[in-house]
């Protein structure tokens, strides 16, 4: 197939994604073992001060002890940055979504609970606008059947329970519903530093006419670039480039941007 460019047009994307506990940013593998990186507001600040292009804040044990996102910590990260925050994790109304909106975020990002009730992406689109809402999607390789016809199944709390649900069925359902963008976390690729799954990244940007953000496996700028150019991604998460203790060396945003526009003729937005 040959290469793709960008689906919008615009400046490419490159978005910090924090998994925190307890206030804590964390990095994972595969959705598991998660080490601690540090304090979410002074990464936040740091991210920020060297040009990240947006953030999404997911408090990974929100959903799964039934319990609402940790708002102090939102507010304070909220506080340290001037890009688009998404916040996921412990939505479960339209009430959730309007206190993490009112401590500062402007994106709401729906995994687990938009499976469970595929209304409140439609609940959040219409209270908020569509932008605002932020479809993520835990992806897994599965052998392909009739009913994962794609060979990708969504998975939800934190990749632990499948659902039986296809990719990109669940794709195309979620933008139907209202849902403005949408993130396509790779299961397999998460924390490998071996680059983005191309393959499902691809299918979904050529499935439906949002935006879509490779997530789960960055490990240079050149997996970046390959989202952008071979996959049609219109974002990318860079987390493990940036902070990731397993990394044996991080790589300032302004590093990766230079890359992306000098070696691909990638537009990004200039500190």
């Amino acid at each position: 197939m040959p290469a793709l460019t960008t689906g919008t047009g615009l400046t490419t994307r490159l978005i910090a994604c924090f998994d925190v506990v307890e206030g804590r940013v964390t990095k994972a593998r595969r959705f598991e073992d998660n080490i601690d990186v540090g304090d979410a507001a002074e990464i936040a600040a740091a991210m920020y001060a060297d040009g990240i292009d947006e953030i999404i804040f997911y408090d990974i044990l929100a959903s799964a002890q039934r319990r609402q996102a940790d708002l102090v910590t939102i507010r304070a990260v909220a506080e340290q940055v001037f890009v688009p925050l998404a916040v996921g994790g412990g939505i479960r109304s339209l009430e959730d979504m309007h206190a993490v909106l009112a401590a500062g975020a402007e994106k709401i990002s729906l995994d687990s609970m938009a499976v469970r009730d595929p209304q409140i992406i439609t609940q959040g689109s219409v209270e908020f606008g569509r932008q605002c809402i932020v479809q993520s999607m835990q992806v897994k390789r599965v052998p392909v059947t009739e009913q994962i016809p794609s060979g990708y199944e969504v998975f939800i709390d934190g990749a632990r329970e499948a659902t039986g649900m296809d990719a990109i069925v669940w794709a195309r359902r979620g933008e139907e519903l209202g849902a403005g963008e949408i993130c396509v976390n790779s299961i397999d690729q998460d924390g490998t530093h071996q680059g983005y799954d191309l393959v499902i990244t691809r299918a979904i940007a050529e499935s439906v006419n949002l935006p879509v953000i490779a997530s789960g496996g960055a490990g240079s700028a050149e997996h970046a670039a390959a989202a952008f150019t071979e996959a049609g991604a219109s974002a990318a998460i860079v987390s493990s480039l940036l902070y990731s203790p397993r990394m044996e060396r991080t790589v300032p945003v302004g590093e990766i941007k230079a890359e992306l526009a000098r070696r691909y003729g990638l537009p990004v937005r200039q500190l």
